[in-house]
C-alpha cells in the first residue's frame, strides 16, 4: 500500500501531487488547520525547496499566491523501478537492437499479468477495478478510482514509480495499458492521459460490455 501522509508536511505534499496546485485557502479547507499554521508549513516547504509559489493576477482583487511541487519533491514519491536500469536498457538495445528490449517490457508484462490475474477470480467488474487500484497502490502508483457509470471506470495514477524509464522507453506505457486489458477482461482500456507526454497524471477509461 501507498504510505499514509503522517505530517502536515507529508500531507501538503500529497495534496499537491493530487491536484497539482493549491492556494492557502484550499489547504486550509483540505487540512482543517488555520490560515497561520498553513503559511508556516508551506514557508518551511518552499524554503526548503521542496515548493514553488507564483502570484496569479485576478479580475478584481489581490492577487492570488498559488503552490506547486518543486522537481526536488519527486524523492518524496515512490519509485521502484524493478531491476529496470535505463542504462541497461540502453546497452541491451545497443547490442541486440529494438526487438531485444521489445521482449524484455513483454517478458515483465507477461510477469506482472500472470502474477495479478490470479487475484481477479470470481469478481465482478466493480470489485476487479477496486482490486487493481489495490494492486497499482502496492506498488507505488498512487491510484484513485471513478466510477464513470455501470459499465465504465476511470483510473487515476497520481505517481509513476517508473517515470524515468516510461519517457526514455514508451514501450513501458503500452504494456501497461496491454498488462490492465489482460487483468480485467476487457479490451476496451484507453489511456485518456500520461506523464511522459506532459500531463500532470495518467488516467485510463476502463469499459467492460454489458
Amino acid at each position: 500500500m501507498t504510505n499514509t501522509p503522517k505530517t502536515t508536511k507529508d500531507k501538503i505534499l500529497h495534496l499537491l501531487k493530487k491536484e497539482g496546485s493549491l492556494t492557502v485557502n484550499d489547504f486550509t479547507d483540505r487540512l482543517q488547520i488555520t490560515h497561520m499554521a498553513v503559511r508556516k508549513h508551506l514557508t518551511i516547504l518552499e524554503k526548503d525547496g521542496l515548493i514553488q509559489s507564483e502570484l496569479i493576477k485576478q479580475p478584481m482583487g489581490r492577487p492570488i499566491q498559488n503552490f506547486t511541487l518543486a522537481k526536488r519533491a519527486e524523492h518524496f514519491f515512490p519509485k521502484s523501478y524493478e531491476g529496470i536500469s535505463i542504462d541497461l536498457l540502453h546497452d541491451v538495445k545497443d547490442l541486440y537492437g529494438d526487438d531485444s528490449v521489445q521482449q524484455l517490457f513483454n517478458k515483465r508484462e507477461e510477469r506482472l499479468t500472470k502474477e495479478y490475474i490470479s487475484r481477479m477470480d470470481d469478481k465482478t467488474p466493480s470489485e476487479k477495478m477496486q482490486e487493481m487500484i489495490e494492486i497499482q497502490n502496492e506498488k507505488g502508483y498512487m491510484a484513485d478510482l471513478a466510477k464513470v457509470d455501470d459499465h465504465t471506470f476511470e483510473i487515476t495514477e497520481y505517481n509513476c514509480p517508473i517515470l524515468e524509464v516510461a519517457k526514455e522507453f514508451k514501450i513501458a506505457c503500452r504494456c501497461e495499458t496491454e498488462m490492465l486489458k489482460k487483468v480485467l477482461g476487457t479490451t476496451t482500456i484507453s489511456r485518456t492521459c500520461c506523464r511522459t507526454e506532459g500531463d500532470n497524471h495518467c488516467k485510463f477509461l476502463v469499459k467492460f460490455v454489458s
